[in-house]
């Protein structure tokens, strides 16, 4: 057998390797008190046992985030993994976003990160850690302030008790903070846990109702200045000259500056900044990508499939087993470059001064950004304060290798001379670059005469989201971008046939591509779930019924299909003009089936009710899980109905949510969610809803419609 030369998949790679991003791997460390200190986190009067929990005099117990909110319930379940070892009032709990600091490093990244839907199984067991660590601590206080042994007390809801002596966590806080931190301490077993699985409302929902919660594009302070940038109509291209005349008349237009990324303006405020950005006159040098059309790149891209390819799976004999099949399927897909279309566009505010540069932002990336603005100014990091916001959105599209929106802050910034907010429009950021790149497969399955797969021929082409960036070594030694593969070499449909090969073709037409949610699996859940199921009918077989044959030897599979199933009444009826689809995927290790419930008005597709099980190992917080989902399947909705960016001549098409479109609120299905109860180790839940949505509204219009799609977004080919 020969399998996987696609190199190491992220997690791996990540947990691997620390010198492309100069950080430090951290296997698990809960880093004291005097580490804190240095880091410039700790208030006086505090009790700051480690770099993520502080407690004050006043009984207020605040949580830092090592990671970034961006919508997926950590400032709410990281919290709850402090709160479970710590017994403290949850009412008292607040939450903070950490400064950029080596202590708040991914345990498995080795910088500061949110990204991967990891940072539920990464700081799993550092929070916890974190809390119980505190809770020793204050015990140890209470016991030398009650002059008895520690084993004695007992601490529960944010006080300490030994029979009739008690004493706050508030009033212990001091003299907690003069002990010695204790190297480890026992975690609670899990039968024990009173905070883990129970659900939980989101602690930042009043903040967000009541319009405090500070998102990078609300940042502001006396002397602020905004900029936008007039940036090239084709991707690499870059200023021959501009005339900047008329948007200097522009009331309040302060600056006009060239950076790196294209021409600056720099205002009183947003409005002048945008109009005298439009009144800017550029001469561009168009650049490599200029002449990038999508539709001669997809014609290109299927004769690609045409032929093999580099080889990320092979075993078996493959033409053989085809050859002999009792049937074959074939199957086309393609699917189109992506924005990733966050609510609050890109932004970032940047002050420098004599000793260093604060940098207010929303990002997924602290130590590279903090890194790139440092190079940029000639700082050391540490001299680079960065102020992690709310994040209206990420998507991956705020963790960027390249810096572009932050780096761009900084150099309007230094060339201003002045503290500017430079926020990019929703056309600059529909149009600026970091898709989700386009992809098309070839798909062949060969059956047996009981209708099992016995051969699948597989070739996917597309670009490679790491090629040129610090995750370049992820790239196996044949050119296998193992993000372009993922869902599909190690599908458990797939690595249960014993003839299968596995292709791939890895363009470069210089479109800028980045993960988007859900990254590889978006389109290779989308093509193998389509063609088990184009294989069920082949095969005269129910699709759950079939699915349950394939997954035999797959529990966590198994367990989520017939979860879904059973919740969705499979097989009973619908009212008429309807039918259901299924799908079933892992991704970030977890594992998602969804049943949707499909008619057809007016030639579109509506989607009523959408049926979700999902075995994510320990469920820390129900309610977010329920939410996510319901997030999930709204966003890859968007994708599998609607959106889509297109190049002409090397200029994007689309510029707003007029023309990408996303799914609108009153075509919102019904979400439903079953969680499959497990003790597994935590898997990650921002992400693994995405991928099953598509297939199984696919499914679902086949099983009404008798049309198979197999191109996204999907289109119904009208009956004459």
């Amino acid at each position: 057998m020969r399998h996987s030369s696609a190199g190491p998949t992220r997690r791996e790679f990540l947990k691997t390797s620390a010198v492309a991003t100069g950080g430090l791997v951290i296997a698990f460390h809960v880093p004291g008190a005097k580490r804190l200190a240095i880091a410039g986190m700790a208030p006086a009067d505090t009790f700051a046992p480690n770099a993520f929990l502080r407690i004050g005099t006043d009984d207020t117990i605040t949580v830092l985030l090592a990671h970034s909110e961006m919508g997926q319930g950590i400032w709410t379940s990281l919290p709850m993994l402090i709160a479970e070892e710590l017994e403290c009032d949850w009412g008292q709990i607040r939450v903070e976003h950490a400064p950029a600091a080596p202590a708040y490093a991914h345990t498995a990244f080795g910088i500061q990160a949110t990204g991967g839907s990891t940072t539920t199984w990464s700081e799993f067991d550092r929070y916890r850690q974190a809390g119980a660590l505190a809770r020793a601590m204050l015990v140890a206080a209470a016991a030398e302030k009650f002059g008895v042994s520690p084993s004695e007390c007992r601490a529960l809801n944010g006080v300490v008790v030994a029979g009739d002596k008690r004493a706050t966590f508030g009033e212990l806080a001091k003299a907690a903070a003069a002990l010695e931190a204790p190297g480890s301490v026992p975690l609670k077993d899990p039968e024990d846990w009173t905070v883990i699985g129970t659900p939980r409302k989101r602690l930042d929902t009043p903040e967000k109702i009541t319009g405090q919660a500070q998102f990078g594009i609300d940042v502001q302070f006396d002397g602020l200045l905004t900029a936008v940038v007039a940036h090239a109509p084709t991707f690499g291209g870059t200023v021959r000259s501009f005339d900047a005349t008329e948007a200097l008349a522009v009331p309040g237009v302060r600056q006009v500056v060239q950076v790196p990324s294209g021409v600056a303006v720099v205002a009183d405020h947003f409005w002048a900044a945008t109009t005298g950005r439009n009144a800017l006159k550029v001469e561009w040098a168009p650049g490599p990508a200029a002449g990038v059309d999508t539709d001669a790149l997809r014609a290109e891209y299927l004769e690609l499939a045409g032929t093999p390819g580099a080889t990320a799976d092979e075993t078996g004999n493959v033409a053989e087993a085809l050859a002999t099949a009792s049937k074959t399927i074939e199957g086309q897909f393609s699917v189109p470059y992506l924005a990733h279309a966050p609510m609050e566009p890109l932004n970032c505010t940047v002050r420098i001064g004599p000793d260093g540069c604060e940098i207010w932002t929303g990002t997924q990336f602290q130590t590279v950004d903090q890194g790139a603005a440092a190079a940029i100014l000639g700082l050391a990091p540490e001299q680079v304060t960065l102020h992690t916001t709310f994040l209206g959105g990420g998507f991956g599209r705020r963790a960027n290798p390249a810096n572009d929106f932050v780096a761009e802050a900084v150099h309007v910034a230094k060339a201003a001379g002045a503290p500017v907010k430079t926020v990019w429009t929703r056309e600059n950021d529909t149009r600026g670059g970091y898709y989700r790149p386009a992809f098309v497969h070839r798909a062949r399955l060969g059956l047996g005469a009981d209708g099992g797969i016995i051969a699948w021929d597989h070739v996917a082409v597309g670009q490679s989201i790491v090629t040129g960036t610090l995750f370049e070594g992820m790239i196996g030694e044949n050119g296998i971008d193992p993000n372009s593969v993922e869902g599909l070499i190690d599908s458990p449909y797939l690595t249960g046939v014993p003839n299968r090969r596995i292709g791939l073709h890895t363009p470069a037409p210089g479109v800028p591509v980045l993960w988007w949610r859900s990254v590889g699996h978006t389109h290779t859940a989308f093509v193998v779930e389509s063609m088990v199921d184009e294989a069920a009918h082949a095969a005269g077989r129910d699709p759950v019924d079939y699915r349950r044959t394939l997954l035999a030897d797959h529990p966590r599979q198994l367990g989520v299909l017939e979860l879904a199933a059973e919740k969705a009444k499979w097989g009973s009826p619908l009212p008429a003009g309807q039918a259901r689809g299924v799908a079933i995927h892992e991704s970030f290790g977890s594992f998602v089936a969804e049943v949707a419930e499909v008619s057809v008005e007016d030639d579109r597709i509506r989607v009523h009710r959408v049926v979700c099980a999902v075995d994510c190992g320990v469920a820390v917080n129900p309610a977010t899980i329920a939410v996510q989902l319901q997030g999930a399947v709204a966003f890859g909705l968007s994708a599998a109905l609607h959106s889509s960016i297109s190049l002409k001549e090397g200029r994007v098409q689309e510029s707003n949510f007029h023309d990408y479109q996303v799914l609108r609120l009153s075509e919102m299905p019904a979400v439903e969610t079953y969680i499959v109860p497990s003790k597994a180790p935590p898997g990650g839940i921002g992400e693994p809803g995405t991928p099953p949505i598509a297939p199984a509204v696919a499914n679902a219009v086949f099983a009404l419609t008798g049309q198979r799609l197999r191109d996204l977004p999907l289109k119904l080919t009208l009956q004459g």
